[in-house]
């Protein structure tokens, strides 16, 4: 039995294929594990097999009990409807099964925030593929402390509207999977932010869910096939 204080912060990520896990002490990471297919695998294989044993190695790692950690954190999204399904899944049970308080973030923000190597200071475009030629988009603001905000809301631009942005504003570096800079969100952003994450204050365990930011494919189209909403 640990007799420490516990400190840690266990956070997920899993707005898309390739999601993340980190353990975070006192705002420093001290394990992560990035969350990728086997080598010819689909990247959307076997996504929950993954996540458990990365979390339990990164515990391993640094030596961390159950009893260690204070509170977790899950990425928010917008982003891949089964991945964030999963996350959410696993943030939840964890924080009931610790007895700790769940916090949420932005993936968008992660995006930033888990940067490697570390962005300099400015404002970026973080961008998600939201599918159907569009894209989950958020203006970030990094600060000179690394403490990064997001100013506004998500919102859905075309595939169109971000080349006009880009290239309307050269002074706003676009962030995401394939895009100018090439990054994905990843847990360990929550570390340079977590003051921030604990200051918002928990999230309604039984009620919260993340931002999917549009409805799952596969109710669309059961939509579209009935004509009513697949939820009143």
């Amino acid at each position: 039995m640990s007799s420490r204080l516990p400190f840690y912060t266990l956070a997920l990520e899993g707005a898309t294929y390739e999601g993340s896990v980190a353990l975070i002490g006192d705002s420093k990471v001290v394990a992560e594990r990035t969350l990728r297919a086997e080598d010819g695998g689909s990247p959307r294989a076997g996504r929950g097999e993954r996540l458990m044993p990365a979390l339990a190695e990164c515990l391993e790692e640094a030596r961390v009990s159950g009893q260690d950690i204070a509170r977790i954190v899950c990425g928010s999204g917008p982003g891949s409807f089964t991945s964030l399904r999963v996350a959410a899944s696993v943030a939840k049970g964890l924080a009931v099964g610790y007895g700790v308080e769940l916090y949420s973030v932005s993936s968008l923000l992660l995006t930033v925030t888990g940067a490697q190597p570390s962005l300099p200071n400015g404002e970026y475009l973080s961008v998600l593929d939201a599918m159907r030629g569009e894209f989950f988009a958020a203006r970030i603001v990094l600060g000179p402390t690394g403490i990064a905000i997001q100013p506004g809301p998500v919102t859905l631009i075309s595939t169109e509207e971000l080349a006009d942005i880009a290239e309307r504003e050269p002074v706003l570096r676009v962030i995401g999977p394939g895009q100018q800079i090439d990054a994905h969100p990843h847990a360990r952003g929550v570390a340079p932010v977590l003051a921030t994450i604990i200051e918002a204050g928990p999230v309604d365990l039984a009620a919260w869910e993340p931002d999917y930011g549009r409805l799952a494919e596969a109710q669309v189209r059961w939509e579209a096939a009935h004509g009513r909403p697949l939820i009143p």
